[in-house]
């Protein structure tokens, strides 16, 4: 089974001890923007995650102060040295280190459209067909199902997804997010919902870097060919949008894994983002018009009649420039007995989909987002993704009440 994932975490829920050379490294949104997650896979606790005050100039960026650009060097992190390439420097002591503060500085003009268009790579191994447990609730394996091309513009038909990029020790990589509502900033919000395994390499690693989500990415469905002269525009017409912070659960971090399923049914994250160019004014709900309400309490599978995955297959026989979906009854898949049960379709899709969105009809009667893509098989043939619970929601009222005042 392959992990459809890929970039920026912190824990859920509590708050962790950290020493005042950590707390001085929180969270900071810039041109150079700072983004502090909360603990490593190594730590138990979770972090306090305080704010630092940053100055905002006339073209609406936000600047770093110098006194606080001191203290990120005293903690070993030099933004000008980031932006000229530090930030292709894996040791994995560094990365590891690194892993208890990420750091997401924005490099303009980094996802430039070769950049956009080559990266295809999805940080997921594919998995046994037959992953399931013996103890929990598993029922048979669907029939696969192609997934159909979204109609194009994407922006008309699927607002809410896009193409989120980042890079990893192994290059540049792929997944999908969705647009969600944020609570605290109704028809404004700047909040994107993906994988956990998008952000963060799990129990062995640490975080993503230049995390970066694209609505609408290649809004009018161009070929590779056409796309090699594409202008960023037409790639990414609703801008590109840098992650400023970014949570999963404590359990994809401490159990999470490329392969064989570990940490699946936490296997979910929630980003805000903020525009690369500068603030336009316009919240990323606003810019795309559209954005999806997240249900907590889906109805119990039996009585789900279908839902929908939409994403960015990267691997054979897709390329990852078009979005796909995929419609089924979800079943059931139980990966150990202590853990939630997953939901499972049957879809052609393959690595590079991960994180991408399952919309279904709420209890309300709309559509709102109840799972996102995490695992599948070697075969292709079918997806899993995690049942929203306490945990999902820890995390998604986490980010938001974070950034409810501003």
């Amino acid at each position: 089974m392959r992990l459809i994932r890929p970039a920026l975490a912190a824990r859920q829920g509590k708050a962790a001890r950290r020493p005042a050379s950590v707390l001085a490294v929180a969270a900071v949104t810039a041109v150079l923007a700072l983004t502090a997650t909360a603990c490593g896979p190594e730590e138990d606790g979770a972090s306090d995650q305080p704010s630092v005050p940053a100055g905002q100039s006339s073209d609406g960026k936000i600047t770093i102060p110098d006194d606080l650009k001191d203290r990120l060097k005293e903690h070993g992190i030099d933004l000008d040295q980031w932006k000229n390439g530090e930030w292709k420097n894996w040791d994995r002591d560094k990365w590891l280190r690194e892993a208890k503060d990420f750091v997401n500085p924005i490099i303009e003009d980094l996802w430039n459209p070769d950049r956009m268009r080559d990266a295809d790579k999805s940080p997921e191994k594919p998995v046994d067909n037959d992953i399931s447990g013996d103890a929990g609730v598993t029922d048979p394996t669907p029939a696969p199902v192609r997934a159909a091309g979204v109609r194009t513009p994407y922006h008309a038909n699927a607002a809410e997804s896009g193409k989120l990029l980042f890079d990893s020790p192994e290059g540049s990589m792929v997944c999908s997010a969705t647009v969600v509502e944020d609570p605290a900033h109704p028809g404004k919000s700047n909040l994107v919902w993906t994988a956990g395994h998008c952000v963060h390499a799990g129990k062995k690693g640490g975080w993503y870097r230049n995390i970066a989500f694209v609505p609408s990415y290649n809004d009018q469905g161009l070929s590779l060919a056409e796309l090699k002269k594409a202008t960023k525009q037409e790639i990414a017409p609703y801008g590109v949008w840098w992650g400023t912070w970014a949570q999963t659960s404590d359990q994809w971090i401490s159990q999470g894994s490329s392969t064989g399923g570990l940490g699946a049914p936490y296997d979910f994250a929630v980003l805000h983002v903020t525009p690369e160019k500068g603030s336009t004014g316009k919240s990323l709900e606003e810019t795309v018009g559209s954005a999806l309400p997240v249900e907590f309490n889906a109805p119990a599978v039996p009585k789900i009649d279908s839902m929908t995955a939409t994403g960015f297959p990267a691997a054979p026989p897709y390329d990852g420039q078009k979005a796909f979906q995929c419609a089924d009854k979800p079943g059931r898949l139980s990966l150990t007995a202590q853990d939630p049960t997953m939901y499972r379709i049957g879809c052609s899709m393959t690595g590079g989909s991960s994180g991408g969105g399952w919309v279904a009809t709420g209890q309300d009667g709309k559509p709102a987002l109840v799972s996102n893509t995490s695992i599948g098989p070697v075969t292709a043939g079918w997806l899993a993704g995690p049942r929203f619970g306490k945990e999902a929601k820890g995390v998604y009222e986490s980010v938001s009440k974070k950034y409810a005042g501003q």
